[in-house]
């Protein structure tokens, strides 16, 4: 009698947690808030088990994990360019995010699921062109949040 009980609350525990995800929505832009070539927002806070949406708003854009900037465990992922890609991150971690053709150009992003557990390798990674100093800021930006 108790198994049945107690399978039904595992099961309504695990509903509840899928109804509690999140969607975070990332825009792909030629020209945004902070400038030319830019992911925004550029960075996002999420608990494991949200999705983050990237959508192209304007073309040529792609969404990418940075190699080196993923959780060990984590699924990386590739988006086409201009085309939309949703991703449900369930490792606790930093991703680092860039689109292809705009890298150098300082088109990065950086999620932090839950607890940045990889920071320090993830900013280990060396950058290239104006990747570098927009990194630097996320980087920072991670790191108070980690400390709230």
């Amino acid at each position: 009698m108790k198994l049945p009980l107690i399978a039904a609350a595992i099961a309504l525990l695990s509903i509840t947690g899928a109804a509690n995800a999140e969607e975070h929505v990332v825009q792909m832009l030629n020209k945004g808030d902070k400038g030319s070539m830019v992911f925004q927002p550029d960075f996002v806070q999420a608990a494991p088990g949200d999705t983050i949406k990237f959508v192209p708003t304007d073309k040529t854009h792609n969404a990418e994990i940075i190699k080196g900037m993923i959780p060990d465990g984590a699924e990386p992922f590739k988006g086409k360019a201009s085309e939309e890609i949703a991703v449900t991150l369930t490792k606790e971690g930093v991703y680092g995010v860039k689109c292809a053709p705009h890298y150098g150009m300082g088109m990065v992003a950086l999620i932090v699921v839950g607890k940045p557990v990889n920071l320090d390798a993830a900013e280990a990674v060396k950058q290239i062109g104006k990747a570098k100093p927009v990194f630097a800021e996320l980087f920072a930006e991670a790191t108070k949040a980690a400390s709230n």
